[in-house]
């Protein structure tokens, strides 16, 4: 008999940052460790992470971090919170592992305890076997995990299709899934993105019919805009230009490395004669491979809009072709940068939503999991609540009793005991860190409101100097404003602020021998709001500065 837990610290009631844990008696196991892009409301911040302080606390039960495959939403984490639960090994494929060391190489990170797993080929850790299985995605090797336990198996299911078209290291084992099925499957976990669409997603996450007619109607260069990670997306392409007497030129370091590497592991197959090089840029035959970052959605085919690419200046004639998601929150970016395009004249291709998916499991992709797995539990994961809310309908209605449909919030504890669903209302710190540029620490809300109040309503530097025996005004104040007021407008306002902050500092500098600055500058602050709101209606930020000479 098993004493299991389950709950997640990222990927419920959202889209992003999924990691998932699974504690069978005293061992943790963690199943991805993802990033989130920021959204336009956080000023400033460049993607966000889990908290995985209850990960901290518990690193000696920790067994492993399992991989499904190398989208940032899986792993794009991990250089951020390795350095804190340092020494857990990372179980993932080949490909997944590659990504990695990657990112670990580009962040000065020195990390050797990688375990390469392989499909169908089982490893046991303290007597838990997990048994690694391909799932169709965008990029190959996407493993689900069947993780065995006394009381039955535990089936992660990550981002996953079903597309008999989809081979090699991208095809779904559907036999392999049955037999798990017939092994008493005690939970069965899914994503639940596209619950709500209606049918399977494949033929609908196929674009090259698309790219074929890009290819044949367009007079000048394409530049391809694509995740670095979606190798499916990116075979469809080289197949397409592969029938014309076009070049491909790839742009980038990191996506060129991706390609070398997944054409050498025969992830892609590539005939060389398709590729230029920078020489073949300008040629109008030219079909350039961009990519994304991962914390810097839409930056790098924003920059050539923008005119500030080094190598690529657009024409009239050039199509940009936008085969990347609408990222969540990001609406507003993808729009304006839709505006931007325009204004260039270039021509531009987008995949609507309603015709063109990713590769999500739609409702009969998961009625399809759910019937070859027959499980006695269902939880759906991955999606905002709506979506969860979604794929338990889809559940009860593909057989799974109400009562044995879990649906959860981050940091919710699920508890199972010689596998029976056990009632608890247990939660373990979740929540979110906020990572801005190489600053590995949380940024916080109070950061972000000082942002949301510097881009409302501007700043306001008040500067004074003194003597410091007598402690009479030397200088000033000065007043600098930015983004607050036009100054050559607004004359008779910052005479009234100087005349306001001096009768303060003199106020509580006269007849005293010790002046205390922090009065004096809040002061300033309290009063100059209440003075400025009157009159402007508007609140920036105040900072004094007192110095003595």
């Amino acid at each position: 008999m098993s004493k299991i837990k389950m709950f997640s610290l990222g990927g419920l009631d959202e889209n992003g940052k999924n990691m998932f844990i699974i504690e069978i008696n005293d061992g943790i196991f963690i199943f991805e460790a993802g990033l989130k892009y920021a959204d336009e409301m956080t000023l400033g911040i460049d993607y966000i992470i889990p908290n995985i302080t209850y990960l901290k606390e518990n690193k000696k039960r920790i067994k492993g971090i399992f991989l499904t495959h190398g989208h940032d939403e899986n792993i794009g984490a991990l250089p951020d919170i390795i350095g804190e639960i340092f020494g857990v090994p990372i179980y993932g494929s080949k490909y997944t592992l590659d990504i990695l060391k990657e990112e670990f190489e580009e962040s000065n990170i020195k990390y050797n305890n990688f375990k390469e797993l392989k499909a169908y080929v089982p490893i046991e850790i303290d007597n838990i076997k997990i048994f690694p299985i391909n799932l169709s995605h965008s990029t190959p090797d996407n493993f689900g995990y069947a993780v065995y336990t006394e009381d039955g198996v535990i089936f992660y299911a990550a981002d996953f299709c079903i597309d008999p078209l989809m081979k090699g290291p991208y095809k779904t084992d559907i036999g392999k899934l049955a037999y798990i099925g017939k092994q008493n499957v005690l939970c069965l976990l899914t994503e639940s993105m596209y619950a709500g669409k209606e049918g399977f997603t494949s033929p609908k996450h196929r674009i090259a019919g698309l790219i074929r007619e890009t290819l044949n109607t367009a007079e000048g260069r394409i530049i391809f805009n694509v995740l670095d990670s979606h190798l499916y997306r990116i075979q469809e392409l080289i197949n397409e230009v592969a029938k014309t007497d076009r070049k491909i030129v790839i742009m980038g370091k990191r996506l060129k490395n991706i390609i070398d590497s997944a054409t050498q592991n025969h992830y892609l197959t590539i005939n060389p004669n398709i590729i230029g090089d920078l020489s073949y840029l300008n040629s109008k035959k030219a079909v350039i491979l961009n990519a994304n970052e991962k914390d810097k959605p839409y930056y790098n085919i924003m920059r050539i809009v923008g005119g500030y690419d080094k190598f690529i200046k657009l024409n009239e004639d050039d199509i940009i072709f936008l085969a990347t998601p609408i990222y969540e929150n990001r609406e507003k970016t993808f729009y304006h940068l839709l505006d931007e395009i325009a204004k260039t004249g270039a021509g531009v291709v987008t995949l609507p939503s309603n015709k063109y998916l990713a590769h999500h499991a739609s409702r009969e992709d998961l009625m399809t999991m759910i019937n070859l797995m027959n499980p006695k539990y269902y939880f759906p994961i991955r999606g905002e609540y709506r979506c969860e809310i979604e794929n338990a309908t889809l559940a009860e209605q593909a057989g799974i009793p109400k009562e044995n449909i879990i649906v959860k919030e981050n940091g919710d504890v699920v508890e199972f005991v010689g596998g029976k669903l056990k009632e608890t209302f247990n939660k373990v710190p979740s929540g979110s860190i906020l990572i801005d540029g190489d600053n590995g620490d949380d940024i916080g809300d109070i950061v972000l409101k000082d942002r949301e109040m510097l881009s409302d309503n501007g700043i306001m530097i008040i500067s004074v100097t003194l003597n410091k025996q007598t402690k009479e005004i030397l200088s000033g104040p000065e007043i600098l404003t930015r983004g607050f007021i036009y100054v050559k407008d607004s004359y008779e306002l910052l005479k009234e602020i100087k005349k306001l902050s001096t009768d303060i500092i003199l106020m509580n500098t006269k007849d005293t021998r010790y002046v205390e600055y922090n009065k004096i500058k809040n002061t300033i602050r309290d009063e100059l709001s209440k003075y400025l709101i009157e009159q402007t209606g508007n609140k920036p930020m105040i900072i004094t500065v007192i110095q003595e000479i």
